[in-house]
């Protein structure tokens, strides 16, 4: 049986938008709501250059990365087609209008996937 553990009421998450659970070892889970009050958690990288999904735009069930626009399911966590991947996905519970994360998932989950980390330029000079 899954332990349950509270993260924020539905109505501390925006009308499509998003909060993130920060976590011990490992990415933060990013939390989504959307205009039907349907909540979603997925981690906060993108399959693709691991862009924040937590500072995407939601529309219905996706979230539009913000660095290159990658359209991925709030659902499944994966990257619409022609593009492919897939963000993990978190189980949540909504009961009395409090969210709920999977506490063996939010220990466990994805914890050795890390942000691509950006570096200054290189430019080979001409021999």
């Amino acid at each position: 049986m899954s332990e349950w553990i509270p993260i924020a009421r539905v109505d501390d998450i925006p009308v499509l938008g998003s909060r993130c659970v920060k976590r011990e070892f490992g990415l933060d889970v990013a939390v989504f709501r959307n205009d039907r009050n349907e909540v979603f958690a997925l981690l906060d990288r993108c399959p693709h250059k691991g862009g924040p999904l937590s500072q995407g735009i939601v529309f219905g069930t996706h979230v539009a990365c913000p660095l290159h626009n990658w359209t991925i399911g709030l659902d499944s966590g994966c990257a619409k087609e022609p593009d492919e991947g897939c963000a993990p996905r978190f189980a949540v519970m909504v009961e009395e209008g409090v969210v709920h994360l999977d506490a063996e998932e939010l220990e466990h989950l994805a914890t050795d996937l890390t942000r691509p980390v950006a570096g200054p330029a290189r430019r080979t000079e001409p021999a």
